[in-house]
């Protein structure tokens, strides 16, 4: 008897044939001998869920990313998503070169006007020299002086403190603008600021002190108003303003100050981002719960009821 055959009407003496190739889909030599009508399957009673299985059976990963969960459908966007990208949009809209120049210098502009309350804060912290007047001018009347230093050094101070903050405000006040846009305004305003600073605290007492070089008889002793020594402008081709000495000291202070906070900055843009877990979405709109994954091939079918 063959394993292929198992016919008992077959002679015993009668040799095994090879048992000839199966296609998909063929029947089996008992299907093909006992065919006949056969009953139809039963269908399962019981409620159905929309795709036609029951409430106990898992659908295949096919139907449910085809099945639109909690009401939208593939090709359907909720409110709340896209009201969320609106806003991400106008958050990173591309920024425009004309307005970003027009943003550089009043940033420019609005810093050096600062100048002016920088420079009186130094004549009035910086001390006067002592002089004498004498048959050829003025002379110390120390011979070694120290007011000229402490000069310096007020300025020096205050520059880098205002550099500082001059790039602590910029770095507020035009924060979609955090990056080269944001460094350079912070340094040529700061950088503008210096001369401009100079020349307002060295004219205070000025005109008193010329005044008193020309009038006053010799040996007489006046003050003279504070003034820098370790820095001031040369002018470049006759027609550009170069400053030199620790009237650079503000823009650096402002660029190692702007420098240090892009990078201890917690955005890798500069500039701030929505958190995990949050969204710019407002209180009433309506956020569509998350749709469950798909079961994976190998996990384990629940009971069927």
């Amino acid at each position: 008897m063959s394993p292929d055959y198992p016919d008992p009407a077959r002679p015993v003496d009668e040799p095994d044939r090879p048992a000839p190739s199966r296609t998909p889909g063929a029947s089996s030599p008992e299907a093909e001998r006992s065919s006949g009508p056969q009953p139809d399957a039963e269908q399962p009673s019981g409620p159905q869920t929309g795709d036609g299985s029951l409430p106990g059976t898992v659908p295949p990963p096919e139907a449910q990313l085809a099945t639109p969960q909690h009401g939208y459908g593939p090709g359907d966007v909720p409110a709340s998503a896209a009201y969320q990208s609106s806003l991400e949009l106008t958050f990173d809209e591309p920024r425009r070169p004309l307005r970003t120049v027009a943003t550089v210098l009043a940033s420019v502009l609005a810093v050096a006007v600062l100048g002016v309350p920088f420079g009186l804060l130094w004549a009035g912290l910086a001390p006067d020299t002592p002089v004498l007047k004498t048959a050829e001018g003025a002379i110390y009347a120390d011979p070694q002086p120290e007011q000229p230093i402490a000069a310096d050094g007020w300025f020096s101070l205050l520059g880098l403190a205002f550099g500082l903050l001059v790039a602590l405000a910029l770095w507020f006040v035009l924060r979609r603008r955090r990056g080269p846009v944001g460094l350079l305004a912070a340094v040529l305003g700061a950088l503008a600021a210096a001369p401009v600073a100079w020349q307002v605290g060295r004219r205070i007492g000025l005109a008193t002190f010329d005044r008193l070089l020309d009038t006053a008889p010799a040996g007489q002793a006046f003050t003279k108003p504070a003034d820098l020594r370790a820095g001031g402008v040369d002018w470049l081709l006759g027609v550009l303003p170069v400053p030199h000495g620790n009237l650079l000291l503000p823009a650096f202070g402002a660029a190692i100050t702007y420098t240090l906070l892009a990078g201890w900055s917690r955005w890798p843009g500069l500039r701030p981002e929505p958190e995990p877990g949050l969204s710019w979405v407002s209180a009433g709109t309506p956020v569509p719960p998350t749709a469950p994954e798909p079961p994976a091939p190998d996990a384990a079918e629940p009971p069927r009821g």
